[in-house]
């Protein structure tokens, strides 16, 4: 295990992703989980933040849970640029040697993840879907689908440091940073970036609206599978999520059969979601799709097969035809008096 100059466990740190909307949701996600493994082995959590205009963001950084919160204020930062970035980050790492360094797993953070990852001379493990550690070898312990999503892989870097993961929005709970209510400090850093390490030009920036399915801190989820049958099928589901104010899910058959887009697919190659209540509508319940929904606090199942997996981890099971199912329910939603 790396330690700092004090003979502690060297920090976890976490770059930090924002934009005028406010920090990234796995930012929070990542803090949570950082304070979590600091529980079991005592040490700082530090914020990675290259940043120009947002820069007053730090302090809710240090609420979430960040013992420091290290900023690189700049206006090569004002728009992300790889070169920059990288430059910055991998200055930051090499001024507070962390143990694991973390990004999310977003487009931002797929790009610039590997690039420090090679400047700093270590491992990568992208699109971590859980993260654990060995407290008795002092590694992190990354998991991630492999050969299709077909086997959940676990990996680790015992000879190089920083241990660097990305890890996909969604799959960590933003419980802990309450529980261990941490209050952080801010410190300025001078990166010493300049136009030298600018690796590419922006010539334009279009903004594109897009609709998110909102899956990562949805309350309600409502999905569904193979046994929807076609774009009519979900047409129903639409209709329910719209009554109960629920999201709009999918397991990846569904998605590859072009019935719904993949930005509502749920399982280990789409989103993690973890809902007070989550919907599985004809969905069998294939590994892939239970490590992306399992985390949910009430989960119904509604398949007509009763030997279907989905019904092993279900809190209420519903074995029936969703055609008769659906519309019956909707049908009783909308009798109810509106208060």
């Amino acid at each position: 295990m790396r330690k700092d100059v004090c003979g502690a466990a060297a920090p976890i740190a976490i770059f930090v992703e924002a934009s005028s909307c406010g920090i990234s949701r796995v930012v929070l996600e990542l803090i949570s989980k950082a304070t979590e493994i600091a529980s079991k082995s005592p040490r700082e959590i530090v914020a990675f933040f290259p940043c120009f205009r947002n820069a007053d963001l730090a302090s809710e950084l240090a609420e979430a849970g960040a013992d420091r919160v290290i900023v690189a204020k700049d206006p090569l930062f004002d728009t992300y640029e790889t070169g920059c970035y990288a430059s910055a980050v991998s200055a930051m790492a090499r001024s507070t040697l962390p143990d694991i360094l973390l990004f999310g797993a977003t487009p931002l953070g797929r790009d610039l993840a590997p690039r420090v990852a090679n400047r700093l001379v270590t491992g990568l493990t992208a699109d971590c879907t859980a993260l654990d550690f060995d407290t008795e070898e002092g590694l992190l312990l990354q998991t991630r689908p492999a050969f299709g999503g077909n086997v959940m892989a676990t990996i680790v870097c015992p000879k190089h440091r920083p241990q660097m993961a990305t890890v996909r929005p969604g799959a960590m709970p933003l419980s802990a940073a309450k529980k261990y209510k941490r209050v952080g400090k801010i410190e300025f850093f001078d990166a010493k970036i300049s136009p030298v390490n600018v690796m590419s030009r922006i010539l334009d920036i279009t903004r594109k609206d897009v609709v998110e399915a909102g899956l990562e801190s949805a309350k309600i989820v409502v999905s569904g599978g193979r046994g929807m049958k076609g774009v009519e099928g979900f047409e129903i589901l639409k209709e329910l999520a719209s009554l109960i104010g629920a999201r709009l899910g999918a397991s990846r058959a569904a998605v590859d059969s072009g019935w719904i887009s993949h930005e509502h697919q749920v399982g280990q190659t789409g989103h993690s979601t973890h809902p007070d209540i989550y919907v599985a509508c004809g969905i069998s319940g294939a590994i892939q799709h239970i490590s992306g929904m399992g985390g949910s606090k009430f989960i119904i199942a509604i398949n007509k097969d009763r030997n279907a997996p989905i019904h092993d981890v279900a809190d209420l099971s519903i074995v029936g035809d969703i055609f008769k199912v659906i519309p019956k329910l909707i049908e009783m939603i909308k009798e109810q008096p509106k208060s």
